[in-house]
């Protein structure tokens, strides 16, 4: 009856979002400080804009339908070979609700439902936020000429560390990835704070502020709780009518004694199944196989930086991230490298066809739990190559090779000389 259900829905979704294909893209965007959630969207960073026209209070009821098919497979160089066994087949369906509503005039607010995700099977809130562009709902004009260059964020959202975000799949919003899986040391997480933006021509300066939890709760741990700080600076610039041009540094940085959850922040899951996935112990509950965490939770200190660069149909975007702190009971500082660059070429009438690459490296000293172990170097290398095709702006079938291997780990570890690699095939719809 659940997978009746999945598929019911996702042929309903089909079929509005084909309806809405006959949409005009440049009329996509219907709202202030609004990010489309179709092929117009694919390279848009922060939505910011207040320049469409106030129309009264509205609400814009939009959402994402993702599948994939997986043909993937796996080995280990450990003499203990638990790897559980995976074959080739559909995964399940998951979906996303999105509900935006203009409040007033230059304010915005956003709330995302996981209906279904690879974590939980049933639905839950992920997060929202209200975004202020101007403040004419208290004052026609109040500070008109500050709130021209600034914008305040205030929720339980999802964090602006870094540019990747913009791009990864959030559960089933996978329409702005143009391949299939995630960053290996993927950040993400969502927080309760507020982040302030200022937008002086063709710069971008952001700061910020959280709690630093992902669980919110009122118990107390015995330790002093202490904000964890967020700063972007970037440069964004569309040079010509064929070249853009973006670059950004972003700082994430927590106190002593603060647990943090960067790199386990995603509950949603990752997109490949239950590779390298331990048959001994609870396998499926491993919803973030595929990925590395770096499991440091206090005294984090993460910069990324994020050049974009899109000249015609080629189009570059890449990671540079070095992070470090501490692993919870132990008392020498850990520290993580990433690298990650993607390179496509788009083309088409409009631009709906696309073939690239990718590659992700990440190195780092690998967690033992040991506190008088010396940690291991470890790395862990990706590439992969995709196409896609958006059949309509809000339709997008795309398919991807992918080859992963695991170096460094020890022969106790399932990932001693691991592997995966395969192909996918996803299809997504965002409206």
């Amino acid at each position: 009856m659940k997978s009746f259900r999945f598929t019911f829905s996702l042929l309903v979704a089909f079929l509005i979002a084909t309806g809405l294909s006959a949409q005009n893209l440049d009329q996509d965007r219907d709202m202030q400080q609004f990010r489309s959630p179709s092929q117009t969207g694919i390279h848009q960073f922060e939505a910011l804009e207040t320049d469409e026209p106030w129309e009264g209070f509205n609400v814009r009821l939009g959402g994402g339908f993702a599948v994939q098919y997986q043909a993937l497979s796996h080995s280990t160089g450990t003499t203990a070979d638990t790897l559980i066994d995976i074959r080739n087949n559909f995964n399940l369906p998951t979906a996303n609700l999105d509900l935006d509503v203009a409040l007033a005039d230059g304010v915005r607010m956003h709330l995302r439902t996981y209906l279904s995700s690879r974590h939980h099977p049933d639905s839950w809130v992920k997060g929202g936020y209200v975004q202020i562009g101007k403040l004419n709902f208290l004052r026609e004009g109040l500070l008109e000429n500050l709130m021209d260059f600034t914008t305040v964020k205030v929720g339980m959202m999802e964090i602006n560390y870094g540019d990747y975000h913009f791009r990864r799949t959030d559960n089933a919003r996978s329409i702005y990835n143009p391949f299939v899986g995630n960053l290996i040391m993927d950040a993400f997480n969502t927080e309760a704070g507020a982040e302030v933006y200022f937008t002086p021509g063709d710069f971008l300066v952001m700061v910020g502020a959280t709690n630093g939890d992902l669980n919110q709760s009122v118990d107390d741990p015995g330790v002093e709780p202490s904000p964890a700080i967020l700063g972007k600076l970037g440069y964004d610039k569309q040079i010509n009518e064929d070249l853009r041009v973006r670059l950004t540094g972003s700082y994430y940085g927590s106190a002593e004694g603060q647990t943090n959850f960067l790199y386990f922040g995603d509950r949603a899951g990752s997109r490949y199944y239950l590779v390298m996935a331990d048959n001994t112990a609870n396998a499926t509950a491993d919803f973030r196989t595929g990925r590395v965490n770096p499991s440091m939770i206090n005294e984090v200190n993460a910069i990324m930086i994020n050049p974009f660069v899109k000249f015609k149909g080629l189009e570059l975007f890449g990671t540079f991230e070095t992070v470090s702190g501490k692993i919870s009971g132990e008392a020498q500082t850990r520290s993580w490298t990433q690298l990650h660059a993607e390179l496509l070429y788009r083309f088409g009438s409009k631009e709906q066809f696309y073939a690239g690459g990718k590659f992700n490296r990440v190195e780092g000293d690998q967690p033992n739990f040991n506190p008088n172990a010396d940690p291991n170097q470890v790395d862990v290398n990706r590439y992969a190559f995709g196409a896609g095709w958006f059949m309509t702006p809000n339709v997008l079938l795309k398919a991807e090779y992918v080859n992963q291997d695991y170096n460094g780990y020890g022969n106790s570890s399932l990932l001693n000389e691991g592997n995966f690699n395969g192909a996918m095939l996803e299809a997504t719809i965002g409206f």
